[in-house]
C-alpha cells in the first residue's frame, strides 16, 4: 500500500501541538533518558516504540478506565488506548528529530460487533514511510519495529469490511480526539469512537 502524507511538508511531522506535545517536560525526560541507550537514530526509535508497546498497558488489557490522549499525560498515567499510544509514540520520535505520522486502520470490534478505527504510527527512515503499531502485545497480537516489512497487530480484512487508511496525518484525525476529548471513561469511549474515517 502507498502511503500517502496529508500534509505535503515533512516538518509538519517534526511540530509540537496540545497533542503530541514533545516539548512537555515528561516527554523530553524520557526522550533523553531513551536516547542515552541508543547508538543512533534507529536504536532509539526502536527503544522508544519497545518502551511504548511494554511499558504502557493498553487501558483495555489492563481494565483501567481512565482516559488519555495527550503524549505526556499517556507518559505519565502510564494508560492508553491504541490511538493514545501511538500519540505517545510520536511525540517520543519527534522530540528526537525523527519524523513521525498518525494513521489508521479500519478493523472488526474484539467482541466481533462492528467496526472501530485502530491508531498507527509511521515513523520515516531513509526516504520512506514505515507503519508501527504500539497498542501492546496480547496472546494473538505480536507487533514489532520493523523497517523491513510490516510487523503490525492485525491485517485487515477486506471480507469483512475491514481496511487499512493510505493517509499519514501530522496532528490526529479530528473524529478520532473529538471521541477521546469528551469521553468520561473507557467504557463511554468504546461506545463513541469512530467507525470509519
Amino acid at each position: 500500500m502507498q502511503l500517502i502524507q496529508n500534509t505535503p511538508d515533512l516538518s509538519a511531522y517534526l511540530a509540537a501541538d496540545e497533542v503530541i506535545d514533545h516539548d512537555h517536560p515528561v516527554v523530553g525526560r524520557t526522550a533523553a533518558d531513551l536516547a542515552r541507550e541508543a547508538v543512533d537514530s534507529y536504536d532509539y526509535a526502536r527503544a522508544a516504540f519497545a518502551f511504548v508497546r511494554d511499558t504502557i498497558p493498553h487501558s483495555q488489557d489492563a481494565g483501567d478506565p481512565r482516559v488519555t490522549w495527550r503524549a505526556s499525560d499517556v507518559l505519565e498515567q502510564r494508560t492508553g488506548i491504541c490511538h493514545a499510544k501511538a500519540h505517545a509514540l510520536a511525540a517520543l520520535l519527534r522530540a528526537e528529530d525523527i519524523p513521525a505520522a498518525l494513521c489508521y486502520q479500519r478493523l472488526r470490534h474484539d467482541d466481533g460487533t462492528g467496526h472501530v478505527v485502530h491508531g498507527l504510527v509511521a515513523v520515516r527512515f531513509h526516504g520512506a514511510w514505515h507503519r508501527q503499531d504500539p497498542r501492546g502485545n496480547k496472546p494473538g497480537v505480536d507487533a514489532r519495529f520493523s523497517l523491513d516489512g510490516e510487523r503490525l497487530a492485525w491485517v485487515p480484512d477486506p471480507a469483512a469490511g475491514e481496511r487499512d487508511y493510505p493517509e499519514l496525518y501530522a496532528a490526529p484525525h479530528p473524529l478520532v480526539l473529538d471521541a477521546l476529548r469528551a469521553a468520561p471513561d473507557r467504557e463511554h469511549l468504546w461506545r463513541s469512537l469512530p467507525t470509519a474515517l
